[in-house]
């Protein structure tokens, strides 16, 4: 019976193989495309929001042809795929590479924009808007590298059309990066951390002078300069507050209320 058996499994093994080796090969219909056929292909699946179909042409068209216009223009269309697919770090990957090959190209003010954009959303991303937290309440790497890279497309082109969007974007993430200073000085001031809440609030506002949070870092500074029992600097700090923001709410007090300003938070 044994012999049976064994003579039986080697016919099947045999079967398997012969199988297989019948099978017909995956035939590449792309094989015989040239360039500009791999590009108008692939353009066409970006248009149609067929976005994985069109990196694998784009990568094909690199691949099999990797000198010329449609190999450099075929990188700066991934980047751009990767970014509408919800792939923020390899559209930045992406926008890097092609950065750093060709860095004098005609489209390298969007190959900035597109690491920036990227970057940008990546901060914001869907697990943020889920929870509705605040950008300022979050990790500001993110923000400072968009913020760099946006920076680094509007001094490098100043002239590129992307560049007063990106300046725009500059100014919003300015503002999240220094709210982001505020409420972490405000967070070290709650635990009784005053010299930490201080040095927050003094960064942002050395930073970021400007940006709309510099009331807020100067509140912080006062109550925490006056809490530490250093009333040089809280006066010092008081007056910058009242020199710059003269219409604070901070300063509003009951009619018949003669404490300072800082003792009614």
């Amino acid at each position: 019976m044994a012999r049976v058996t064994f003579r039986s499994l080697a016919v099947i093994a045999a079967l398997l193989l012969g199988g297989c080796g019948s099978m017909p090969e995956q035939i590449d219909e792309t094989a015989g495309w040239n360039a500009q056929r791999l590009y108008s292909e692939a353009k066409t699946f970006m248009n149609e929001g067929a976005y994985e179909q069109a990196i694998k042409l784009f990568e094909k068209l690199e691949a099999r042809y990797p000198y010329g216009r449609y190999a450099q223009q075929a990188q700066i269309e991934v980047a751009y795929a990767q970014y509408k697919s919800g792939e923020p770090a390899l559209a930045i990957a992406a926008a890097d590479r092609f950065i750093k090959l060709h860095p004098n190209h005609p489209n390298a003010d969007y190959a900035y924009y597109l690491k920036g954009l990227a970057t940008f959303n990546e901060d914001l991303g869907l697990l943020a808007g889920l929870s509705n937290q605040d950008l300022s309440e979050r990790d500001p790497k993110g923000a400072q590298e968009s913020f760099d890279t946006f920076g680094q497309l509007v001094k490098r082109f100043p002239e590129s059309r992307y560049a007063e969007d990106a300046g725009q974007r500059m100014q919003y993430l300015v503002n999240s990066l220094a709210a982001h200073e505020v409420h972490v000085a405000r967070y070290y001031y709650r635990r009784g951390a005053y010299v930490a809440a201080v040095n927050r609030a003094r960064t942002a506002l050395e930073t970021y002078p400007q940006a709309p949070a510099a009331e807020e870092a100067l509140f912080v500074l006062v109550k925490s300069y006056d809490t530490l029992g250093m009333t040089e600097l809280r006066d010092d700090a008081d007056r910058v507050m009242r020199k710059n923001f003269p219409n604070s709410a901070y300063f509003a007090g009951g009619p018949k209320d003669t404490r300072p300003w800082w003792q009614l938070w």
